[in-house]
């Protein structure tokens, strides 16, 4: 295991000056050691690993010594960009991946193909796979200097770092606002039958959905991470009252599915988008997703849709906003502030690749 402080320490002093990043469980410790080390690095966090990317490759065209951290199952956002400008600008810039593992009859589906693969896609790439040196700062430095003159991928396993807090976590401003799952209770309590499609976004929120949404129709999208408000448009295309259930890390992750969703406005029937903002990547270790400059309900309102006025922060109001757009038609937008709810267990795979079926089974559109 590696020293997170002293390898942080070690990559400042080689003159690293950024990291752009999107956030992974195995990497907690190291995001929390890279935050305290600021401003003598910078901590980039990115919407989706394009965009880490991108701004990476920027930066080092621009003379700053960039790297991007992000987790194996994101390595293919990143595809276009590795492929398309780092690779034929011979634009060189460090890329630190975790490297998922999957157990066969494992839930978390999403890392089972490139828990095996994963080298043939690097090598697809036209990159190196090297594994970072778990036991010496040092040798872990030298593979990172290494990779600004080579194109290099550098993978590490869980508990590779040693254990780091935040020096400022500061409070859970959140803490008198209600959690999630009361906020899916109201949901699954005011829509009874006929049931609306749900498509539950990956991470936690899934998980919440499996406990709180007895009996509904829910999709539970295991990966794909931004791409649930698409889903919901295929379902909402399809004839589907359909309301998607996403995050504020999710929202902005593929912009684009938003303005492709708001041409659809006049179409018959309902398609509801509520983003639950903890404010946090709460799936991968907590980290703060540093969004408080996002108006949600403004680009919602941007791209077509009809957004609720206020940013929600209480049930009675939630409860009143649901009961309003039961009988609705067109494209819907709810903005609402919640509070960490505790850990709950992944739904088991059988129940997961079976949601698939909960579009199908779901009510159409009046």
């Amino acid at each position: 295991m590696l020293s997170t402080d002293a390898f942080v320490e070690r990559l400042i002093e080689d003159g690293l000056t950024h990291v752009c990043a999107v956030p992974c469980s195995y990497a907690k410790s190291l995001i929390n050691a890279l935050i305290n080390k600021s401003p003598r690095i910078e901590y980039i966090p990115c919407a989706s690993e394009a965009v880490a990317c991108s701004v990476a490759a920027g930066l080092k065209m621009s003379g700053s010594k960039p790297f991007i951290l992000s987790q194996s199952s994101g390595l293919t956002n990143m595809g276009s960009c590795i492929s398309s400008l780092l690779k034929p600008y011979n634009i060189f810039v460090p890329i630190l991946i975790s490297w998922r593992p999957y157990t066969p009859g494992d839930s978390e589906i999403q890392h089972e193909l490139l828990a095996s693969n994963l080298p043939d896609l690097v090598s697809s790439y036209g990159y190196a796979l090297v594994t970072l040196d778990a036991q010496s700062v040092d040798l872990a430095c030298s593979q990172i200097q290494d990779s600004f003159l080579a194109h290099n991928l550098i993978v590490f396993r869980d508990n590779t770092f040693s254990e780091v807090d935040l020096l400022d976590a500061g409070g859970n401003v959140l803490e008198s606002i209600p959690k999630r799952s009361q906020y899916l209770v109201e949901l699954n309590n005011q829509l009874e039958e006929p049931s609306p499609s749900f498509i539950a976004t990956t991470g936690a929120l899934s998980r919440e959905a499996a406990k709180y949404l007895s009996g509904k129709s829910v999709f539970f999208m295991a990966g794909n991470m931004g791409g649930a408000l698409s889903i919901g448009l295929g379902s909402f295309l399809s004839g589907n009252r359909t309301i998607v259930l996403g995050g504020d890390a999710e929202f902005v992750m593929h912009l684009g599915g938003l303005t492709t969703a708001g041409r659809y406005g006049e179409r018959q029937g309902s398609l509801i988008y509520i983003v639950f903002d903890n404010e946090a990547n709460k799936s991968t270790g907590g980290q703060r997703t540093y969004q408080n400059h996002v108006d949600y309900a403004a680009l919602a309102r941007a791209a077509g849709f009809r957004a609720h006025p206020t940013v929600i922060t209480g049930l009675t109001e939630f409860r009143t906003t649901i009961n309003s757009l039961k009988q609705s038609e067109g494209l819907f937008f709810i903005h609402v502030k919640t509070s960490f709810d505790g850990d709950f267990p992944r739904p088991d795979r059988e129940t997961i690749i079976d949601s698939k079926l909960a579009l199908g089974r779901s009510s159409k559109a009046c």
